[in-house]
């Protein structure tokens, strides 16, 4: 089985054929999935999904491109989303820098509301991380969020950095921009990692790995990202997919028989 560790198929790209690749995906052995909530919107259908189907799970939490309009009403539903079982993970949570809106304070305030959230629960997080690092690291250090754990997604920063976050406890998630030629500060992060540091995503339907780059994700290729990491650190395809399993599961606390 391959871990599934970041995936939106809450996503409108998903329309017309969700079903149909949700049961698909379980037939070809990628189980568990973690759909990630993104806005209050996607984390409610990432609820009802993880409830539609046996091997999906859900991240529940609010990006912070949606953090805007968050409120400490959102927060006490999230909270009550957590007390459900299928609910894994407080997510997709953090900072992004990439364009001025929203505000950088408003972002960090909902980021470490949702820490605390995370904290008070005892759910591993699921950090986005978006030409922010500094900030972000700030956040994550201090003194209250020591022992969090969870997975930096789609992890972009250097070496140094990731060093930094697995001294902490995190995971760093790889997913299809690790198969990209332009993808060389990835590639020496993923050479130099420990495996046991290392989880596999794909964030679909965004990223899809060569030889599908700039088409609709899809956890089916997850294959690919694989077989990069196994190249790019000299080890075999069914050591990568069996690490980066039982890194997942043991961080989300549930799995598919192997």
């Amino acid at each position: 089985m391959i871990f599934e560790t970041h995936a939106h198929y809450d996503d409108d790209a998903f329309d017309t054929d969700r079903d149909e690749i949700l049961r698909l995906l379980h037939e070809k052995g990628i189980a568990p999935i973690v759909d990630i909530g993104a806005s209050v919107k996607s984390t409610e259908e990432a609820f009802l999904l993880a409830h539609k189907y046996d091997h999906v799970y859900a991240a529940v939490g609010v990006h912070p491109s949606d953090s805007a309009d968050l409120t400490e009403k959102d927060i006490e539903w999230l909270k009550g989303l957590t007390e459900d079982p299928k609910v894994v993970a407080i997510g997709e949570i953090g900072l992004d820098y990439h364009y001025d809106e929203p505000d950088k304070e408003i972002q960090k305030k909902w980021f470490v509301r949702q820490l605390f959230l995370a904290k008070e629960t005892g759910l591993p997080i699921v950090v986005h991380s978006r030409d922010a690092a500094a900030d972000t690291l700030e956040i994550l250090s201090r003194d209250e969020f020591r022992g969090l754990k969870g997975i930096i997604h789609c992890f972009s920063y250097s070496f140094e950095l990731a060093k930094k976050y697995v001294e902490m406890g995190y995971l760093i998630g790889v997913g299809g921009v690790v198969t990209f030629k332009n993808g060389r500060k990835l590639h020496e992060v993923v050479r130099q990692t420990p495996l046991e540091n290392i989880v596999v995503e794909t964030d679909c339907p965004y990223l899809a790995p060569e030889p599908y780059r700039g088409r609709r994700n899809s956890s089916a290729y997850l294959p690919y990202v694989i077989e990069k990491i196994a190249s790019l650190k000299g080890l075999s395809y069914e050591e990568v997919r069996r690490a980066t399993y039982e890194n997942a599961a043991a961080l989300y606390g549930v799995r598919k028989d192997e």
